[in-house]
């Protein structure tokens, strides 16, 4: 006996993604409902090879029924129907940034914390975190239970997919102008993307971060350990697909790259391809369409005591958002909301 799944936001980037994960892995499902907003009802919609769903109106939804919820739709919308469904009895998995800091709901990376998953009962929501911080919480959990992490410094590569097709089509539209000398016009980006990089994701806080910085300590801080010291410069670069990061980490302990490469190798989820030669690292282009998280051109930090430092790679619609949530999904159905034959 299947699961009755609605995935909000189905229209999106990532509501796409959900689908066609949801499809690809075979998640036991009875039925399907893509929901969106009212101007998206009755549009058709992929689910796996064969199936096509028409889209719901999330507004107008009784999610009663509804086993399991994967949403997407944006943090305003998400902050309103979220917790509609959650009452109405379903466990909802919320890829926005609305519930993760709230501490009565579980921030899961199921490779990380999934023993996090059940918390979920407090409120019936379980928060997928940011795309930038999954592929590094994953990189960052063997390490950790080898040596201990003191202070983290990172540095972004994201692409223009996190922010949503709006954005791709913004990359595409300016990269064509240019190469045929027409004006660049600049709608969701604060400055020119194309052939350019912007350090300024989300807005900026008081402190001169930005919100996506700060996103990526919290989220750490909470799904692994919260005396792990972070601090992130996140850029947008004209990437369609694959969020990259140049991870800098400083231990409590010592650690050689060998005990670090054995560490990442032996940890689901993860793919060293690590050669010191031309093409022996992963670049985002490579990682589109992937499930794994990607790490490569790991090496010691000589400016620190006890550091390493290497690159990590991986399709943010994919770990970074649809898959980590489709694998909270397949944990639940494992461990807490099986179904009598």
């Amino acid at each position: 006996m299947g699961y009755r799944v609605a995935v909000v936001g189905a229209t999106g980037n990532v509501g796409r993604e959900m689908l066609q994960t949801l499809a690809e892995r075979k998640f036991p499902v009875d039925e399907v409902f893509a929901l969106a907003s009212e101007r998206s009802i009755g549009r058709e919609i992929s689910f796996g090879e064969d199936e096509v769903l028409k889209v719901h109106d999330l507004a107008a939804f009784d999610f009663k029924g509804i086993d399991i919820v994967l949403s997407s739709p944006g943090a305003k919308v998400s902050a309103v129907h979220s917790p509609r469904a959650a009452k109405a009895g379903a466990v909802v998995i919320d890829n926005t940034s609305h519930f993760r800091m709230e501490p009565d709901v579980p921030l899961v990376v199921p490779e990380v914390n999934g023993h996090a998953i059940a918390q979920y009962t407090k409120r019936n929501i379980i928060a997928n975190p940011n795309c930038s911080t999954i592929q590094m919480v994953v990189t960052l959990k063997p390490l950790h239970q080898l040596a201990r992490i003191k202070r983290v410094v990172v540095s972004t590569y994201q692409s223009v997919s996190g922010a949503g097709k709006e954005a791709m089509d913004e990359l595409f539209s300016q990269t064509r102008a240019i190469y045929v000398n027409d004006p660049i016009a600049r709608t969701k980006f604060t400055k020119q993307i194309a052939f350019n990089c912007i350090p300024h994701i989300d807005a900026f806080m008081s402190d001169g971060a930005t919100k996506e910085e700060w996103k990526m300590a919290v989220e750490t801080r909470k799904i692994l350990d919260p005396d792990i010291q972070v601090v992130a410069t996140c850029v947008r670069v004209p990437v369609f697909i694959g969020h990259a990061e140049a991870i800098n980490i400083e231990f409590e302990k010592p650690i050689t790259e060998g005990e670090a490469r054995a560490a990442l190798k032996a940890q689901p989820g993860i793919t060293v391809i690590d050669h010191r030669a031309d093409e022996g690292y992963v670049t985002p282009v490579e990682c589109a369409g992937d499930d794994a998280v990607f790490v490569s051109r790991i090496r010691k930090d000589p400016t620190v005591k006890h550091g390493l430092t290497m690159w990590v790679v991986s399709d943010n619609l994919r770990k970074g958002a649809a898959l980590n949530a489709v694998q909270i999904a397949e944990e639940l159905t494992k461990h807490h909301l099986r179904k009598a034959a």
